[in-house]
């Protein structure tokens, strides 16, 4: 699919999110603000911190009683028990450990550090956030309360910055969408030669996500939602797993 040109714009003044904020009705005010409204074949991609935010996934270290195997865990990583009890309950398997680090294998099948847990931006000493229960689920009801409120069917992206094996730096990476493709086949479309591509497919919600992610920031820009507009993908539907190599 052809487009003129790929362009992303973060939404300004995104109020801080509490426990059962409506998303959807915050990113369509902060369009109406900037005199836009949606289109089809927008994206709409949403920081996966405000949505778990939005969906009463903070928790307090205090309330949580560490197992031994969680204090064992510690010792060797120099994380907080607690933490470490709150990664194991989001885990199947402990991959890696080392000081400062656990690469786990979280219940959603991805693979990322902390399990994905983090208290920057998160209002209160003592807090943590996890990440939504399912991220895809998550980006279905945004884009039905989005078509609900606009009567305009967009895709949904839900991003969170994760590390990446033998690079450093972290990088945007899809973890919930509706509306668009995780992955687009290329195999067998030609190459400018007309060789056909045999084993091409792009991971294309993370491109898209790592694009996103760069508007977005990672310390105190308050920009947890970008607007994708021609965006150059098929509209079908997808699911974060179908990025995922399986084990």
């Amino acid at each position: 699919m052809t487009s003129p040109g790929l362009m992303l714009k973060p939404l300004a003044d995104i109020p801080a999110i509490r426990v059962g904020d409506d998303l959807a009705k915050i990113a369509l005010a902060a369009l109406a603000r900037d005199d836009d409204r949606l289109h089809s074949g927008d994206v709409l991609v949403f920081a996966q911190k405000i949505v778990s935010k939005a969906e009463g996934r903070t928790v307090e270290l205090s309330r949580v009683r560490p197992s031994e195997r969680a204090c064992e865990l510690a010792q060797q990583t120099g994380h907080d028990p607690r933490l470490v009890e709150l990664i194991l309950q989001e885990s199947t398997e402990v991959i890696r450990q080392r000081r400062e680090l656990l690469i786990v294998r979280h219940r959603l099948g991805f693979t990322l550090a902390n399990a994905g847990i983090d208290a920057s931006n998160v209002d209160g000493q003592d807090n943590v956030l996890l990440l939504p229960v399912d991220p895809d689920a998550s980006a279905t009801r945004l884009r039905s309360a989005l078509r609900k409120q606009t009567g305009i069917d967009v895709g949904v992206l839900i991003i969170d910055s994760w590390g990446r094996p033998w690079r450093m730096g972290t990088v945007g990476c899809a973890i919930g969408l509706s509306g668009l493709p995780g992955l687009i086949d290329m195999r067998g479309c030609p190459d400018l030669n007309g060789r056909p591509l045999k084993r091409t497919e792009v991971g294309f919600a993370d491109e898209l996500a790592a694009a996103a992610s760069i508007l977005m920031g990672q310390a105190a820009e308050g920009r947890p939602i970008v607007l994708a507009r021609g965006v150059p993908y098929e509209r079908r539907e997808g699911t974060a797993p179908t990025c995922l190599i399986a084990f």
